[in-house]
């Protein structure tokens, strides 16, 4: 079976760096489970990594498609998978970082994700406009009643998803259980870096300042201009920039701040969530050399 290093945690918690060193030390290529480093142009606000440190370690996953693709987690899942092959194939080690524990967990585990159709989506929005998300939600029970007392009656997306999985398929939403059980399709090993929330919290301050100083409005309207997929749009930054286009700079600023603070809550808890993940402080002594221990374990 394959191996496969993993190194994640929140944004700004100081992935980039360490995984270089990391990648170096273990004769390991990078592979992103960044959901929005695979477009190209989308370069400063997601702290892609740059020319220097793409030429000191291969990384994958980067720049494949444009901002104009509404890119699925599907396709990030055959594409990383494909990577990873090619890597072991090369007998070089794949290293996945990220932040993003839903491109983690589509990469690592066997998930299937059901097929979409913008023509039945259509459909059960109208259907909500005119009857009511809860006359869906009780459609939902009569067909999956696992899947609906799992969502609120008030979450029209995720009733909507399950409806069309229903129609699409003819099998339940909560047929795919494989979200419960962690098994990965690799040998992994996976670590996780944690910080002292109010030092994670001047690191995010610290990096959106200095997003902002290097372009991120410029980069985000001119992205806009040339067309941005739905999914592209949500990118933290980048949202907060194009739905207020009329806000001053600070404004923007602070935005970006609380935003980034709640995505990195939002991180923490599905990564701990993980049992598999093995959690290292980012601010301990000789971090790299007990995280090459843990690597070289199994590896």
């Amino acid at each position: 079976m394959t191996h496969v290093l993993g190194l994640v945690g929140p944004t700004a918690v100081g992935k980039t760096e360490l995984s270089l060193r990391l990648a170096d030390k273990l004769e390991a290529e990078i592979v992103s489970v960044d959901s929005m480093q695979i477009y190209r142009g989308m370069d400063i606000g997601t702290a892609k990594p740059g020319p220097s440190d793409r030429a000191r370690v291969p990384h994958h996953m980067l720049d494949l498609f444009d901002p104009g693709d509404d890119v699925t987690v599907a396709q990030f899942q055959d594409a990383a998978r494909r990577a990873i092959a090619d890597i072991d194939r090369r007998g070089k080690r794949s290293l996945l970082v990220g932040g993003s524990g839903l491109y983690l967990r589509a990469v690592i585990d066997e998930l299937r994700f059901p097929p979409r159709s913008a023509e039945v989506r259509t459909a059960l929005e109208e259907e909500v406009e005119e009857k009511g998300a809860e006359e869906l939600h009780a459609r939902l029970t009569a067909l999956d009643p696992v899947a609906a007392a799992k969502i609120e009656p008030g979450n029209v997306r995720r009733t909507i998803r399950a409806l069309e999985v229903i129609e699409l398929t003819g099998q339940r939403f909560s047929d795919n259980d494989a979200w419960e059980r962690f098994e990965s399709v690799y040998e992994v090993r996976l670590a996780g870096l944690t910080r002292r929330r109010e030092d994670l919290y001047e690191r995010v301050a610290a990096r959106v300042d200095e997003m902002l100083a290097g372009g991120l409005i410029e980069e985000a309207n001119e992205l806009a201009a040339a067309g941005m997929s739905r999914t592209a749009r949500q990118a933290l930054g980048y949202r907060q920039i194009l739905d207020a286009p009329e806000a001053a700079a600070a404004e923007l600023r602070d935005e970006i701040v609380r935003a980034t603070k709640r995505f990195a809550r939002r991180q923490e808890s599905w990564f701990k969530a993980d049992p598999r993940i093995e959690w290292f402080d980012a601010e301990a002594p000789a971090l790299e050399t007990h995280l090459l221990g843990f690597f070289e374990a199994r590896a």
